[in-house]
């Protein structure tokens, strides 16, 4: 139990507020993108469906933060669910997160993704594909639905299906782009594979591939590390979100439970 902690429930930081997979990215500021976006068609290699459990520890406005996230991954070929739910220690379950849609050329093919925030009303994003747009309850904005598009719960897993099939092509320094939706409006995402390493989880030492995403260069938001696990199915063993003032948060796979 943090003691520190407990000491500040009354004023909870907002940042706390987004523990999760890629939760935190959604307070960051987005570029305006109404017009083409075009998204490349790769292969893919969709992963098993399981449930894994991580262990949280943060930094976060000079408060020490211990939690667990869950995160179910489910596919069938054909469609796709997956669903993260974070908590945090006195605070109980502060994020749930949820992408659903179908499988098509390019990958995951969202239909609707859902937030919720401690104390805040959901928010919703709608990939319309017969109005072939993306809208959102939290904004009038509204983005051109062209194929290939991510919401910001799916895109790792979108990522993991592709470096399963690419695996020879994540190179260091190779980049690779996807256009993202969030709570409330959408942006190109960059991912640079930096290369493997080895990761220490309380199932053991793991080789695994570290992929960093980086905001635009004018942009003083938070950056992301993921590292994938290829002997785990790829599955994400680690992440790490960081802001420039120097709070961070750190996921650690801690299980995983294969569920087909």
């Amino acid at each position: 139990m943090i003691r520190t902690f407990h000491a500040a429930l009354i004023s909870i930081p907002p940042r706390l507020a987004a523990l999760g997979l890629t939760g935190l990215l959604a307070s960051a500021p987005l570029l305006a993108a109404d017009g083409p976006h075009p998204v490349d068609k790769r292969p893919f290699n969709l992963p098993p469906s399981a449930e894994l459990t991580y262990s949280i520890q943060a930094k976060q406005s000079g408060l020490d933060v211990q939690g667990q996230g869950i995160v179910k991954w489910t596919q069938s070929k054909t469609a796709y669910s997956v669903s993260t739910e974070t908590r945090a220690m006195l605070l109980g379950k502060i994020l749930e997160t949820s992408s659903e849609g179908d499988i098509d050329a390019y990958g995951l093919a969202p239909q609707r993704f859902v937030e919720k925030r401690l104390r805040r009303d959901p928010s919703t994003t709608t990939f319309n594909r017969e109005q072939n747009k993306i809208t959102f309850t939290q904004s009038s904005d509204s983005y051109p639905l062209q194929g290939g598009e991510q919401d910001r719960t799916g895109i790792t897993w979108q990522f993991v299906a592709i470096a399963r099939a690419n695996a020879a092509k994540m190179k260091p320094g190779s980049e690779w782009k996807f256009f993202v939706a969030g709570p409330r409006d959408a942006e190109q995402w960059t991912f640079k594979v930096v290369g493997r390493e080895k990761i220490r989880t309380p199932q053991g030492e793991t080789e695994a591939l570290h992929i960093f995403r980086a905001p635009p260069p004018d942009d003083q938001g938070q950056k992301l590390d993921i590292w994938l696990s290829p002997k785990q199915e790829w599955y994400p063993v680690r992440l790490k979100f960081t802001d420039p003032d120097g709070d961070y948060i750190e996921q650690v796979l801690d299980s995983v439970r294969k569920t087909n």
